[in-house]
């Protein structure tokens, strides 16, 4: 069962710009499936497909891009281009003698030697569409693709589509997570599923980009990091919680990174008194891969848990950043903190204006748990703070004064 998904509009925009359209993103969140869905299939035989997960076809891409080309004439589908990035050089010749939109949709999975390739070869020519696993709004067959900000305009559009929602569905998303496979079959054994997940990202994915040395270190290290989701990142902490080096620690940090595993989510500076914290957040981008790394076997288990609003804050978080990667825009998403504990948990640049979020996993909406945004009230120029909301568990919109309202989380 093929669940819709909201940047198949952000790829039909690229595709008619450039004469590249690269989808990447993390192992198995549908990179694959998005292309087969809007572009083969719509082509109705026009466009050819070679995956160089075949090692036929890996082989031949390798040993004469060229001539591979000439074999798979544009316009073609290349999944897993990140094999043969020698590709990218024997593209860009194509782009710029066709000079058409459309001839190559690419997929790949390995961000960092993926993008060094593009960057290299490919910049100006090609279309990048980053995805992640599942939104919420997807799951529920929700047309709503407005990127999330509290604004009246946006609740005006949103308000439009919310689907029926109630908390048990809300939980049973978060503890199963965004891998489109486990909602095209349900049946699926979830512990099964991200234990195999897991194993074919260290040998297929990890390896390939740096030798990680101890796999067991590496594997307790994103065990440590899923902890850890929703707190300030303490690199020297972490590292000594797995005994690695703090120079091993950022490096495999910066592989989840850029693997879209992990997110980290920059404090704002405005030097309101030079008081902000500067440490950056920790997000796991799929609450599924992290609960199944800290071992929270059922949805009421995690419901009932001692990390029950970490998983909770990070689940909202992840959300707002697919509602921008899906329309192809970077999530202009920071945090706010200052030594006198004074926090706000995002802050949404846009058109100016900073638009203050918390996320409470309350039923109970009151004007206390956005206390933290009267510091807003002091931003100098040319900064000006917008509208508000507490994203929570009550089930109305409902006005919290001034210009901040409570949300319903099915809302984001």
């Amino acid at each position: 069962m093929y669940i819709y998904r909201h940047a198949a509009e952000t790829l039909a925009g690229l595709r008619k710009h450039f004469g590249a359209v690269l989808v990447t993103g993390p192992r198995q969140v549908g990179k694959t499936t998005l292309l087969e869905e809007s572009v083969i299939r719509k082509s109705k035989g026009k466009i050819g497909r070679v995956t160089l997960d075949d090692p036929v076809s890996l082989e031949a891409a390798r040993d004469d891009g060229g001539r591979f080309l000439l074999d798979h004439k544009p316009p073609v589908m290349i999944d897993e281009i990140q094999y043969a990035p020698n590709l990218f050089s024997f593209i860009k010749m194509a782009v710029d003698t066709e000079k058409k939109s459309g001839l190559f949709f690419m997929s790949g999975s390995q961000q960092f030697s993926l993008m060094k390739g593009v960057s290299e070869s490919l910049a100006g020519r090609v279309g990048i569409i980053d995805i992640l696993g599942l939104s919420m709004r997807e799951i529920s067959g929700d047309p709503c693709t407005e990127p999330f900000c509290p604004t009246a305009d946006f609740l005006k559009i949103r308000g439009r589509s919310i689907p029926d929602f109630n908390y048990d569905k809300l939980w049973e998303i978060i503890w199963r997570g965004s891998m489109p496979k486990l909602y095209a079959d349900p049946s699926t054994p979830i512990q099964a599923y991200y234990g195999t997940y897991l194993r074919t990202y260290i040998e297929r994915d990890v390896r390939s980009i740096v030798n990680i040395g101890d796999e067991r270190k590496f594997l307790s290290f994103i065990r440590a990091c899923a902890a850890r989701t929703g707190q300030m990142l303490n690199l020297v902490k972490l590292a000594e919680d797995v005994d690695v080096s703090r120079t091993t620690a950022e490096r495999w940090l910066s592989i989840l990174i850029s693997a879209n595993l992990i997110f980290l989510l920059k404090p704002f500076h405005v030097n309101i008194g030079k008081r902000e914290i500067q440490t950056p957040k920790l997000y796991f981008l799929d609450t599924g891969l992290a609960a199944y790394l800290i071992g929270w076997d059922t949805p009421a288990v995690l419901r009932n848990g001692a990390m029950n609003g970490a998983f909770f804050e990070t689940f909202v978080i992840a959300e707002i950043i697919k509602s921008y990667i899906n329309k192809g825009i970077q999530a202009p998403v920071y945090y706010y903190r200052d030594k006198d504990q004074r926090e706000i948990d995002l802050l949404i640049w846009h058109n100016g204006h900073l638009y203050p979020v918390e996320i409470k996993m309350t039923a109970n909406p009151t004007r206390a748990r956005i206390e933290a945004f009267k510091v807003l009230d002091g931003l100098p120029s040319p900064y000006e703070r917008g509208e508000g909301a507490l994203v929570c568990c009550y089930d109305k919109v409902v006005s919290l004064g001034n210009m901040d309202k409570a949300l319903p989380v099915g809302w984001v």
